[in-house]
Parts: C-alpha cells; structure tokens; sequence
C-alpha cells in the first residue's frame, strides 16, 4: 500500500501537494495520488545511505514533559477540524500507520523540533504534543515506545505516521504500511511528581541456583540489548542468583526494556523494587 499523508508546518509560505507531515496548522492543497513502488509518496522515502545498525536505535524513554503552548490547538487541514488533546489521559487504537522520511528530514515539526527520520518519534493528528506512546505491529507483536512531536496523518484510514527508523523496527518500510495497536504510556504518579530518579525499578528476566548459568544470561542480554555493562547485575538472594537489568528511572522505562528482552530474546521480564 502506497503511503500518502499531509504536511502540516513549514508551508505558511509555500503550499504544496505533500505526503508526510508537519506543523503550524494551515490548510494545504489536495495530494496527488502518484506513489512509488516501496511505500512511500513521491520523492519521499529512505536516504540513499540510511546509517548501519538502525536496530540499535532505542526507543524513546518516557518523561514528564509540559505540553506545548500552541501545537495543541485546534486545526483544519483538508475540510477536516482536528482537536487535540490538552491532557494526557488513556488512548488505545487499532488502525493502519504509515511513515515519513528523507521529504521532512531536517525540518520543523509541529510542535517546532526538527524532524529527524533516525529518531524515534511519530506524528498522530490529535494526541497531545508531546506525548509517548507503545505502537505494536499486529501481525508480527513487535512493539516500539515512540515520543508524539507532529501532526499527521490525515489519511482517512491512517491512525499514526512514524519516523523512518521506528517503521523500520517494526520492520514495514518495504509494505509503506501495517496494521498496528497504540496506547498511551502514562507516567508512574512518583515520574510525574518528580522523583523519578529513584533506582529501586529493575527488570528480572531469569533465577538460577548456579552462579555461571546466571552469568551466561547476563552475558546473552548485554550483548543482545546493547546494554552498559553497569546496567545489568546478577543478585544473590537466598540460594537464587537473580539476573536483573536497571536500575530504571520509572516503570515506563522498564516496560520498554520489557517488549526489547521479549522481542529479541523471547523472554519474559517481570519489573522488581529495591528499597
């Protein structure tokens, strides 16, 4: 399926036939309907040269952010009124997502960072700017924590744009789409007030009565997340050496681990507290 959506930013002065998306709220013409084989919209789409190891890329790590002053008003693009949310609060939705690239690489998003296609963001027409959310590809169960900094799609059957590097760790950049689920992250009430530089949140993938076993799983989910050698231990408790990574500043960050540990080892972790 080709990938059309809207601009929204950077065209005060310009308005132009685009896919992707954008900022300030201004009313663009209607797109074409020409896409390239691949996915995406006209000379939109990959670099040339994507850097290596995108996998590597992490998610983005929720933190208590003030909503923006502007970019959560009320908008029109195309004939359609779009009214974003002014609070953070629950939002799960199943719907298809698209992705934009190299056409918006460098320029403003609606909240006025620059998009960056490597980055771990997305754009979603309504949901608080910023905001994060987990977005999981329904036929594969591979999830990716994103932070919402754009506005976009407006695509009727479009529900979330991601940036390059996220669609492609859901692995859909070839397809231009995939159906997906996504739900708000909302932060610990400690995050919120904040405290969240607690280190008592760890993740505990494994428990083993021999020293070397737990070691080899240390060894296995260092290398295979990439992690600092410093964020992950082996704890004694009892006849049990526990296999733990942290500490986490919060439970959304832990919960991102969680879905890597499960996605690249197929392993369960369960979230523990030190006092």
């Amino acid at each position: 399926m080709n990938k059309i959506s809207i601009p929204i930013l950077s065209r005060l002065a310009v308005v132009l036939a685009l896919a992707g998306c954008g900022s300030s709220p201004s009313t663009p013409t209607q797109p074409a309907t020409t896409a390239k084989s691949g996915g995406y919209y006209l000379d939109d789409g990959p670099e040339a040269r994507p850097p290596p190891n995108l996998d590597a890329v992490p998610d983005a790590v929720p933190r208590d952010e003030p909503l923006h002053r502007f970019a959560n008003r009320t908008y029109a693009v195309l004939g359609n009124t779009y009214t974003p949310q002014t609070e953070r609060r629950a939002h799960r939705e199943e719907g298809m997502a698209s992705w934009y690239g190299k056409r918006f690489h460098g320029k403003k998003t609606a909240s006025g960072e620059v998009y960056d296609m490597y980055a771990m963001t997305a754009a979603h027409p309504t949901l608080p700017l910023p905001s994060y959310v987990r977005v999981t590809a329904l036929d594969s169960g591979k999830s990716v924590v994103v932070r919402i900094n754009d506005r976009g799609p407006f695509h009727s059957k479009r529900v979330i744009d991601l940036s390059y590097t996220a669609a492609h760790k859901l692995g859909y950049l070839k397809r231009g789409s995939t159906r997906v689920r996504v739900e708000s992250i909302d932060l610990a009430p400690d995050d919120r007030q904040g405290n969240a530089l607690r280190d008592d949140v760890y993740l505990q993938v494994g428990a083993f009565s021999r020293a070397d076993n737990a070691q080899q799983l240390l060894d296995r989910l260092t290398n295979a997340l990439e992690l600092d050698p410093g964020r992950s231990r082996v704890v004694l408790n009892g006849e049990l050496h526990r296999v733990q990574l942290g500490p986490y500043p919060g439970d959304a960050a832990a919960h991102t681990d969680r879905a890597r540990v499960r996605e690249r080892l197929d392993l369960n972790a369960v979230l523990v507290r030190h006092d």
